[in-house]
């Protein structure tokens, strides 16, 4: 066991001291906390208020644009020309031509600026004239006004889920989704990352002729499980470094933008009615309405759940790979030779990632399940399912599966390993390792 330790030591150490792995346990909390805190700081500056000077020659449009926070409309009594000319001087941002129309109504618009409007802007001027527009047309063919306010009338939809305790939950799909992704391209990039550290580690050392020294004071499987779990720690290491940093961000933010934190969860509270003291009611002036959802959104999430997850199936998906890369970079003499082994280790994973969408679109269907069984797709695809929620038996079942087939599959690779790292000159076939497997110790 002291043998084994050593090689973790040696493996661990080497690597944390790296700079490339503190650039990156630096860099993991900013990305990690920004998906938090960007709504907030979005909210707190807002955008740019625009004011947009309309010259409008048809005469039908004037009344149909209304002022929103960032956009404020005003008209314009003067040639286009002119208008076009001194925009700029009688402080517009941008001028709204709507032209004389041939017959009826106008048949296309247009914005005059130097500096580009921005999509929001000219979606919002698009979607009220054609509003307006609608409504001109649905007059004209004699449908009533009452009617017509009454179609203009939208419905929001809310998505609840049904607890088996009872209750309710609010749920927020494209979050789960971006969460779910996030996690499982994590998950993706550090097996490939640590398992392929793994591999190289293993060819260098047989390449070098240094593997013949250690072996001959400690045992193959003994060297291959000290550079695997080594490796590992590095990985648990700068995950927890992430937690760690990422709270600390987090605490700093909420102490920096306490103030639009209170008055984002008092409009959280006026909306729900749970708040009818005039004294308190937030005036909506920012954009308070789409911060609010995302943080109503993130608290409804089982963060403790999520991060036990991703602990457990970065770790045995990393060991279960990591075995296998080992086992891999023993049988061959150079990284040039590896291709044909990783390939077919790889294609698990790259399919995983590939239907990550298809599981976010039914996390409960039959191939969302099954992709969430499979030892070699599971540590992907469960993480990409645990944010929309998991039945607990299904976790612990495709636990339980990863488990036993990490003990098979390191058991396998360990027999390929104690072969292979003393095998030189030869470029082995799948029927060459099957026979090494067979070799008894």
């Amino acid at each position: 066991m002291n043998k084994i330790w050593l090689i973790i030591q040696r493996e661990y150490l080497s690597r944390v001291r790296k700079k490339s792995f503190i650039i990156m346990t630096i860099l993991g909390p900013i990305l990690m906390a920004a998906i938090m805190i960007v709504p907030a700081i979005l909210a707190s500056i807002g955008d740019e208020t625009k004011t947009v000077g309309i010259v409008d020659e048809s005469g039908f449009f004037i009344d149909a644009f209304e002022n929103s926070t960032n956009i404020k409309f005003e008209a314009m009594h003067l040639d286009i020309d002119v208008a076009k000319r001194d925009y700029e001087k009688l402080g517009y941002n941008m001028v709204l031509y709507i032209p004389k129309p041939a017959y009826t109504y106008p048949s296309k618009i247009f914005i005059y600026s130097k500096k580009e409007p921005g999509m929001n802007v000219e979606q919002y001027i698009q979607r009220s004239i054609n509003n307006d527009l609608r409504t001109m047309r649905l007059k004209d063919a004699g449908v009533s006004e009452e009617l017509i306010s009454a179609m203009k009338n939208s419905i929001d939809i809310s998505s609840i889920k049904l607890t088996d305790q009872g209750g309710e939950e609010k749920r927020a799909g494209s979050l789960y989704f971006i969460i779910g992704l996030v996690l499982s391209i994590s998950i993706y990039f550090f097996i490939f990352l640590y398992g392929t550290q793994v591999m190289r580690g293993v060819i260098e050392e047989k390449s070098n002729r240094i593997v013949e020294v250690i072996i001959s004071s400690l045992k193959p499987f003994q060297l291959m499980m000290g550079k695997i779990v080594g490796i590992a720690m590095v990985g648990l290491t700068q995950f927890i470094l992430w937690v760690i940093l990422t709270s600390a961000i987090m605490t700093g933010a909420k102490l920096a933008f306490s103030n639009e934190l209170q008055q984002i969860e008092k409009y959280q509270m006026q909306k729900t009615g749970q708040v009818i003291d005039p004294a308190n009611t937030v005036e909506v002036n920012r954009n308070y309405e789409k911060t609010a959802m995302v943080f109503e959104a993130i608290k409804s999430i089982n963060f403790k759940v999520i991060i036990f997850s991703f602990l457990f199936y970065f770790l045995f998906g990393y060991l279960i790979y990591a075995a296998l890369f080992a086992a891999i970079g023993s049988s061959v003499d150079s990284e040039a030779d590896t291709q044909q082994f990783v390939l077919p280790i790889t294609v698990p994973l790259l399919v995983a990632i590939a239907t990550v969408q298809m599981i976010a679109n039914n996390p409960d269907g039959p191939i969302a399940f099954w992709m969430s069984m499979i030892p070699l797709t599971s540590p992907i695809s469960m993480m990409a399912r645990i944010p929309f929620g998991v039945p607990y038996w299904q976790i612990g079942l495709s636990m339980l599966l990863l488990v036993g087939s990490f003990v098979l599959l390191t058991w396998l690779a360990g027999k390929i390993y104690r072969v292979g790292i003393l095998m030189y000159g030869k470029k082995p076939t799948y029927k060459e390792l099957a026979k090494w497997i067979k070799y008894k110790a």
